[in-house]
């Protein structure tokens, strides 16, 4: 029973590992996979990748062609829309329960990321500033009692991430996401639900409004160009 369970636990890693390197763009759109090359990079067999890659998949990262190669799908902005529609559906719901709360102990931690934010744009560090921007939305759903949407908006995001990584590194782009998240806790800390759910709506529109300028830059990213 231990094999199977290595094995499980390797393809998660796998999985974990890849996804990231899609999300970021160090694999890019289009990109091919080789099996044995991550094999050998990551020491596993092959059957924790393929399984990493079956998952990636689902979640529509990769395409798998049999007995030809595996490619990073390109980046689909009618998929991305509608994962857009499911977070912001998600996100305004919990910030109208946050803001409903009498406590709000999770505030300080919402303020705390946002301050490790301002040091991670002011060294333009976009993957630690990437990071704790996850942290922050993921912070908002669990305060509000819903873990496990954040696991499923993310397996829903892949399209949608990788037009926000794109857009991350647009001069001022780190500075107003920390300027829409000061303004979300703002909201939030005051009890004041229909403001916070303004400020998210607004805040998670912003890039997919940016993609047509994102697609004309990188036009090879992109389905359809």
């Amino acid at each position: 029973a231990r094999q199977p369970e290595k094995s499980r636990q390797a393809a998660a890693q796998v999985f974990e590992r890849l996804r990231e390197m899609i999300v970021s763009l160090e694999l890019p759109p289009g990109s091919v996979i080789n099996r044995q090359e991550l094999q050998l990079r990551f020491g596993f067999s092959s059957t924790p990748v393929r399984d990493a890659l079956t998952r990636l998949a689902e979640e529509d990262l990769v395409a798998i062609f049999p007995q030809s190669a595996t490619r990073v799908t390109l980046i689909d902005v009618a998929a991305a829309r509608q994962a857009q529609f499911l977070r912001r559906a998600v996100e305004q719901e919990a910030v109208r329960l946050l803001a409903a709360l009498p406590e709000k102990d999770f505030v300080a931690g919402l303020k705390d990321i946002i301050d490790r934010q301002k040091k991670a744009a002011a060294k333009d560090d976009v993957d630690l500033f990437y990071a704790l921007d996850r942290d922050f939305h993921r912070a908002m759903i669990e305060a509000a009692g819903a873990p496990d949407l954040f696991t499923l908006v993310r397996q829903r995001s892949g399209h949608i991430d990788r037009i926000r990584r794109l857009h991350l590194p647009v001069a001022g782009k780190m500075q107003q996401i920390v300027r829409d998240h000061g303004l979300i806790v703002k909201a939030l800390a005051a009890g004041d639900a229909a403001k916070a759910q303004a400020h998210v709506r607004d805040h998670l529109s912003r890039s997919l409004a940016y993609s047509p300028a994102l697609r004309e830059k990188h036009p090879a990213y992109f389905a359809g160009a």
